[in-house]
């Protein structure tokens, strides 16, 4: 039986594309925020990436990806043609205006003596372009191409000259494998050198999330200069040497916590009777502050065992106020004030324990968090015998 050949059910071409035209369209951003702080951009709406300006399309770009480099921007080029037929649309239905560019993003090349040569920026010839266009419209066989054919020969003269003069063809643009670089040579200066790839991951996954929501909210929300700027003045007091930064998806996140139940950190609170909701409210925390641990240890963003003298330092300032509570207690044999004992000392973590890793990484999950972490462990606790009733259980989790 013949080996099926996967490829062709794949989808792995569009998605690459896709996930090139977010890249490539937070590339342009950071290239005209440094020039224009009033800019708004949005992606899938009136074309693959739209910058404007006080609810004005200034940009409207198409972006072709290829997975490698080809010079087949031609006279009768689909990819040409298909963005020429939206842009007569737009044209015609008076979405663009005046000064506004449409930009044809390729990584192709453009052919020799083709109308896409015209229309770059350097050496651009308008009228030899609509001339080929013409040509091309007039004569081609293609019926991929038909319908933009059909609607750019129904522009009057001074119309389609008009239309063309709007037109940019940018080809050349960077592969997908080499986009990387360019986006990290943008955010020169933002970071340290060596944190450049850990800042745009950063920065990528907020961009990302806003691309989502963008494109799942029923009215198109772009994303404002404002934003992006505030986003890159966060990052960039975060990845300062008294910060970390805090990855947005870990602050977003909305794990399934039910596989919390049975761990020690939930037993803890169990023997303290606390609500519900505190329980699930203490295993988020947990779930925040191990991830975005790991990513900081993934990352390479910590020093010589900053974790480590981390726990250290809240088990220090957890050990003096449970031995102050625990002083406190009159009998030690009733079960009611031995769980309001223990309560005391959660409540202090949940309100009053404010102890950065970093004096300026406030984020209040990382602390609330890592207490959840070290519990898990016994290293701290609630109930005053904590260690008593459930060390038993650790040692058989470590059988």
């Amino acid at each position: 039986m013949d080996a099926i050949d996967r490829t062709q059910y794949s989808a792995s071409a569009s998605l690459l594309g896709y996930i090139y035209q977010c890249r490539l369209a937070l590339l342009e951003t950071l290239k005209r925020l440094k020039s224009d702080p009033n800019i708004a951009v949005a992606i899938e709406t009136l074309d693959d990436v739209v910058f404007e300006k006080d609810g004005t399309p200034t940009d409207v770009i198409q972006v072709k990806h290829h997975i490698s480099r080809k010079a087949n921007l031609t006279n009768g080029s689909t990819d040409l043609w298909k963005t020429m037929r939206i842009w007569v649309d737009l044209y015609k239905e008076n979405v663009t205006k005046a000064g506004s560019i449409l930009c044809l993003m390729t990584t192709e090349s453009a052919a020799q003596n083709s109308a896409a040569i015209h229309l770059r920026i350097e050496n651009r010839d308008i009228a030899e372009a609509e001339k080929i266009l013409i040509q091309t419209a007039q004569t081609s066989a293609n019926d991929t191409n038909k319908e933009a054919y059909t609607k750019f020969m129904g522009l009057t003269p001074e119309d389609r000259v008009s239309l063309l003069e709007s037109v940019y063809v940018l080809d050349h643009c960077p592969l997908s494998e080499d986009l990387q670089k360019h986006l990290e040579d943008a955010l020169w200066g933002f970071c340290p050198r060596n944190q450049l790839t850990n800042f745009l991951e950063y920065l990528e996954g907020w961009w990302i999330t806003q691309v989502v929501n963008g494109l799942s909210s029923s009215q198109s929300k772009p994303i404002t200069g404002d934003e992006f700027d505030s986003r890159l003045k966060l990052l960039r007091e975060q990845f300062k040497s008294d910060s970390l930064p805090i990855h947005p998806d870990v602050k977003a996140a909305n794990p399934d916590l039910e596989p919390f139940t049975d761990w020690i950190f939930s037993k803890q609170l169990h023997l303290i009777a606390v609500s519900s909701s505190r329980l699930t409210r203490a295993a988020k925390y947990f779930y925040m502050a191990s991830e975005q641990r790991s990513r900081w240890v993934r990352e390479d963003l910590l020093i010589n065992s900053e974790l480590e003298k981390y726990d250290d330092i809240l088990t220090e300032e957890w050990s003096i106020l449970f031995d102050q509570i625990q002083d406190d207690i009159v009998d030690p044999a009733c079960e009611d004030e031995l769980i309001s004992s223990g309560k005391k000392v959660f409540e202090w973590v949940e309100h009053k324990a404010d102890i950065p890793i970093r004096r300026s990484c406030t984020d209040s999950f990382i602390t609330r968090g890592s207490y959840q972490m070290l519990a898990n462990q016994l290293k701290v606790g609630w109930h005053p015998q904590f260690k008593d009733r459930l060390s038993s259980e650790v040692e058989d989790d470590q059988c």
